[in-house]
């Protein structure tokens, strides 16, 4: 005997829980102040080459999210900058249905990881255009950065609400170092 009962959700696509609607440059700067002279001391010493990587979400309309993954580096020969490269790359995200606690990791983790590919991509390519060798960046582990990052905040905001709730008992709250 079969169920002839539909159901009303059955012809409902499942949402995906990240949704890329978009991917871009939103800014894009390169500079190779001391060309061409610099090609000579590269060819004698190699760059120091610090690398910044930040991320930043910016919430657009009803469960859309801009996400955007900033690069900085600055490649120097002794005191001498060989190349100065910035990326913000950016990318317009809808989120499926995820608890409240689940959206914030979500954007600042696995959207830029999800992202990453592409401004490798694009250093690399930007490097070479610039007459450098190729710059490959190395993977980047966003839970670490995520967590470097909120960490100072999270414990400012519990060191802050003991704070607020010793002041409303006139004492420590129990368990709390203040």
């Amino acid at each position: 005997m079969s169920d002839t009962s539909t159901d009303a959700g059955a012809d409902q696509q499942p949402v995906a829980p990240i949704q890329f609607i978009g991917q871009y440059i939103k800014d894009l700067s390169f500079e190779a102040p001391h060309a061409p002279d610099i090609f000579q001391d590269l060819r004698q010493t190699a760059p120091d080459i610090p690398i910044s990587i930040d991320c930043a979400v910016r919430d657009l309309k009803e469960n859309q999210h801009e996400v955007t993954l900033t690069v900085h580096l600055e490649a120097t020969v002794g005191d001498k900058p060989a190349f100065i490269l910035e990326v913000a790359y950016a990318c317009v995200v809808i989120l499926g249905d995820l608890p409240e606690e689940h959206i914030r990791p979500v954007l600042m983790i696995e959207v830029p990881r999800q992202m990453y590919p592409f401004v490798r991509q694009i250093v690399s390519d930007i490097t070479v255009q610039g007459g450098f060798p190729p710059l490959m960046l190395q993977l980047v582990d966003f839970t670490d950065l995520y967590r470097r990052k909120f960490a100072s905040s999270e414990e400012i905001q519990k060191e802050a609400s003991a704070r607020g709730m010793a002041a409303m008992t006139g004492g420590p709250v129990s368990g709390q170092n203040l």
